[in-house]
């Protein structure tokens, strides 16, 4: 019998989360519409999945073949296992689109029309279109052998095969040496829209696609040719660049740099329609790109586009129901919130609650003559912040300001790099995080002169300071005034900033300093305590576990009778099930309306239980390469609360999977072990329903949201 790893490959594992997201995809008892938005998540996920993981691999590849990871592959084996697996869910993702997805909008009034359907209007309106504004932003570009063929990142292209008409006179301006059926390659405008409502003669809304007009009339863009054969396709590029900390130059340009580069890099992947093998091979050797990094889809490449759709006035019944961002009451009159912080801790839930508590508490300092210093980590912020605008108005509103802006945080460095300079005009000290290490840390600290004393306040969070993402991203935060929780948190910062050394800290527990130490502590202290009569428990949420020595002492505490169970919404490399070795380890995921991103650690401790939030994930990179902070919920109300949240992952039988020791996931089922049926139980549901009911009833009685108890 072949013995069971003790460990399942990273990326495989990252994948299979993707395959969760198609499930949502394939459910016919969810909203057609958010049926389309997994279909594009998929698309997205897998775009910089391929850009980043495969993009390493391949790197990897070429400097150290032999290379093994913990499953024991090489990069060769790894690759052509992530190929044969993305394809058949690649072939799924289309299949749904393509026979499930869009003949269901059509039958509720949204159709997608292909040109060779278009009627004699829609030709017309189609044609006259390209000629008037399609037709004067495309650029065709030859790809003659001596021409170097770069194409721009996940932007789509149409590939022409053309024949010269008899007797046409040959361009002086080039010579060709596959000038009897040259290939011309044109990208797609991103300048406008890719979505094109039709003339319709029925009520039904009918649209098209650019990239499908621009194919379908692209015989105009080359004038003695016609067209043989028409390929669209999209260029996933590497983009798995690191900046040279130690470099002399500017950290800034050292980032530009990287980011440049990002533009013009080698292909790892290129999606495309099905087309002969004349186009498909040439661009496939003209890219350096081999059989197993093509994937032919029979579809609309990239369905994100389709989301366009879900504005529609049609579509408006074809989505989950709204759901309302609640706001606790404590939070509603700025003003009074810093009197509110100094009797009780407050938790925030986002998206179930608002996230206007957050940019309140901000605006507050910023606006307050009390206010003498805001201190914050950015991670990653939205387009139009008004965190940036609270942070700069409390700049020039004399206050001291400090923010530590991360750089490298990966497909925000531009975003960030223009942050950081806008802050610093505004006369905000801006420090570009620490050498070697990411700060992933959230974490807000306002200072204030209250009477004869000062007085901090502290912001904690599991995720990023973001008002657009906190809408659908699931996350807690602590907004809180302990003292000695104020005391780390003003450590920590100045650790971070200057040349302090590291100094014991009562609450916070970070980083790459012994955050990973701690949790040891804890796995070993909950083993020792474990007994065949008192078995002992942990719980955790977050969103990957791929770290070595975490899960060694999983293992270990598995064995040792301890009962544990996790909630991972993507990556896990501990195989749950083993006999002997992990069979009290249960694994399950959470795919729903929402992302679920929250890190919450619980440890029975023999009834002195302990509970922790965190921005730290389980893996090499969060506990060994970043800054990451973990801290407790000691206020008994809170800490009851998130307990029951967390417990309540472990009973969802709606959108939870349960993983396997083989590596699949099942769906968790709604019939118990005797084949009763069980009623159905949405984690998010729940807690949604939960909240608008305690919320209903605090309007109607206009009262506060916690009742003053701490926990000792």
């Amino acid at each position: 019998m072949k013995k069971t790893s003790l460990y399942f490959n990273r990326e495989l594992s990252w994948i299979e989360f993707n395959a969760r997201v198609l499930y949502q995809a394939c459910r016919k008892d969810i909203p057609i519409i958010e049926r389309l938005k997994f279909l594009a998540i998929v698309s997205s996920n897998f775009d910089e999945f391929f850009m980043v993981r495969v993009a390493g691999l391949k790197n990897r590849l070429q400097t150290n073949p032999e290379e093994k990871d913990l499953c024991a592959l090489t990069p060769s084996e790894q690759l052509k296992l992530i190929s044969k697996r993305v394809h058949e869910i690649t072939d799924k993702q289309y299949s749904v689109l393509v026979n499930e997805v869009i003949p269901e909008l059509a039958k509720v009034g949204i159709q997608y029309v292909p040109p060779k359907e278009f009627t004699v209007e829609q030709k017309n309106f189609t044609q006259s279109l390209f000629q008037r504004e399609i037709f004067p932003l495309l650029t065709p570009l030859r790809t003659d052998s001596n021409v170097s063929l770069h194409m721009s990142n996940l932007r789509l292209h149409a590939a022409f095969k053309l024949m010269p008409l008899p007797n046409i006179e040959k361009n002086p301006l080039f010579s060709s040496d596959n000038f009897e059926s040259p290939i011309a390659v044109v990208q797609v405008p991103a300048s406008i829209s890719r979505i094109v409502q039709l003339p319709s003669e029925t009520e039904v809304k009918q649209f098209a696609l650019l990239d499908d007009i621009i194919a379908e009339y692209g015989t105009m863009l080359f004038p003695g040719y016609s067209v043989l054969e028409t390929m669209l396709f999209k260029v996933t590029l590497d983009a798995d660049f690191a900046v040279n900390e130690e470099s002399d130059i500017n950290f800034i340009h050292a980032m530009e740099d990287v980011l440049e580069k990002r533009k013009s890099s080698v292909p790892v992947r290129m999606i495309c329609t099905k087309a002969s093998s004349n186009i498909l091979e040439f661009l496939k050797n003209k890219l350096n790109l081999l059989d197993e990094d093509v994937y032919q889809v029979s579809g609309i490449i990239d369905p994100s586009t389709l989301l366009y759709l879900a504005d529609l006035p049609e579509a408006k019944n074809l989505s989950f129901p709204e759901w309302k961002h609640f706001m606790p009451s404590a939070f509603s009159k700025p003003n009074t919130m810093w009197d509110v912080l100094k009797q009780e801790d407050m938790l925030l839930h986002v998206p179930y609650h608002s996230f206007e508590p957050v940019l309140n508490f901000l605006n507050a300092a910023a606006d307050d003559s009390k206010t003498l210093a805001i201190k914050m980590t950015l991670y990653r912020t939205s387009g139009d912040s008004p965190v940036i605008k609270a942070l700069e108005r409390a700049a020039r509103n004399g206050k001291q300001v400090t923010v530590f802006v991360e750089l490298k945080a990966r497909f925000d460095e531009k975003r960030n790099i223009s942050w950081a300079t806008q802050l610093e005009k505004a006369g905000v000290i801006v420090v570009y995080g620490i050498v070697n290490l990411k700060v992933h840390g959230k974490v807000l600290l306002v200072v204030r002169k209250e009477k004869d004393k000062v007085i901090r306040y502290v912001h904690l969070g599991t995720g990023n300071y973001n008002d657009k993402t906190a809408k659908f991203y699931v996350d807690m935060s602590l907004f809180t005034c302990n003292q000695d929780i104020a005391n780390d948190t003003t450590l920590f910062f100045n650790v971070i900033s200057g040349y302090s050394v590291i100094q014991p800290m009562k609450k916070l527990v970070m980083a790459p300093i012994n955050l990973k130490s701690r949790l040891l502590e804890l796995i070993d202290r909950e083993i020792s305590i474990s007994s065949p009569d008192s078995p002992g428990l942990i719980m955790a949420k977050i969103n990957s576990l791929a770290h070595q020595e975490i899960i060694e002492a999983l293992y270990k505490a598995s064995c040792a009778g301890v009962n544990v169970l996790l909630n991972i919404r993507g990556i896990c490399m501990l195989v749950p099930g083993i006999p002997n070795q992990s069979e009290r380890i249960k694994v399950v995921s959470i795919v729903g309306r929402y992302l679920e991103h929250t890190r919450i650690f619980y440890f029975q401790n023999g009834g002195r239980e302990e509970l922790y939030l965190s921005s730290s994930d389980l893996m090499p990179r969060n506990l060994d390469r970043r800054i990451e902070l973990m801290f407790p919920i000691t206020q008994e109300d809170l800490f009851q609360k998130v307990k029951e949240i967390l417990q309540c992952y472990f009973k969802d039988n709606t959108n939870a999977h349960q993983l396997n020791m083989d590596g699949s996931w099942t769906p968790v089922a709604t019939t118990g072990e005797d084949e009763e049926i069980l009623e159905k139980f949405s984690v998010q549901d729940y807690i949604y329903s939960t909240y608008k009911k305690k919320y209903l009833n605090k309007e109607k009685t206009n009262s506060l949201d916690f009742v003053v108890r701490r926990r000792n």
